[in-house]
């Protein structure tokens, strides 16, 4: 195998939210382990830590930031500090995602609706917004958006996830056709399906793990979606 082969991402950067658990992390790793230098974003230091000693042992490379993306301005002084280092940004990868407790609309916690909101569509449209022209000055910038069935499929007392989740695919689709035209900058939107991580264990509490895919196949999937070419907005679910 070539060296090309082995790292198909090097020279490549890449930012990850909700970096240091569940798909976020897989991620994260397979793109350090192909070559890409991906910037770990989070909130919780010691996880970023760990999940940093762990591509490093895979023989990749990453810079964490630790954050919470919900902060007013957080996400501005993120991509200030970055513009400084690198004068591009090759891939963002939105994976940072709040479930609010299911429940009917008529009992939804208002305080979880709103965190939600903050986390699934605020913080990425500041995100979109912030590293845009990063993104531009890419030789092929790639903006990944995690999803879920629920965005286009509704059920009952998903409301709270699904209404946020609906909102951010329409943010990532308007981006996708914003740029289409005057940049090479491309969008995907990937729901990854039935995934083993904690959010799909707090839904779904009486479903034995071992029955769905780890995140490691997203992650690997991802990494292999950066590598196509694809025009405008792609979309598709991981089964």
């Amino acid at each position: 195998m070539t060296t090309e082969n082995a790292k198909p991402l090097a020279g490549r950067t890449a930012l990850v939210t909700g970096a240091t658990r569940g798909i976020g992390a897989a991620t994260a790793k397979t793109l350090a382990e192909r070559g890409a230098h991906v910037i770990l974003v989070a909130r919780k230091v010691k996880a970023l830590e760990e999940v940093e000693d762990q591509i490093h042992a895979l023989g990749g490379t990453s810079t964490i930031a630790p954050l919470d993306l919900t902060e007013p301005d957080s996400v501005t002084r993120l991509a200030t500090a970055i513009a400084g280092r690198w004068q591009s940004l090759d891939v963002l990868c939105l994976a940072a995602a709040y479930l609010p407790e299911l429940s009917p609309l008529s009992q939804m916690d208002p305080k979880q609706f709103n965190q939600a909101l903050l986390t699934n569509l605020v913080a990425s449209q500041a995100l979109l917004a912030s590293f845009d022209m990063l993104l531009r000055r890419a030789e092929a910038g790639r903006v990944i958006g995690l999803t879920s069935s629920v965005a286009q499929s509704p059920r009952p007392y998903w409301g709270g996830y699904s209404a946020t989740k609906a909102a951010f695919e329409n943010l990532l689709e308007t981006y996708a056709a914003e740029v289409e035209r005057i940049s090479p900058v491309r969008v995907a939107i990937i729901d990854p399906g039935a995934t083993r991580t904690e959010m799909r264990a707090r839904a779904y509490p009486g479903e034995d793990p071992r029955d769905v895919k780890p995140p490691e196949v997203v992650g690997a999937r991802i990494a292999d979606l950066l590598g196509e070419g694809f025009t405008t907005l792609h979309r598709e679910r991981i089964d």
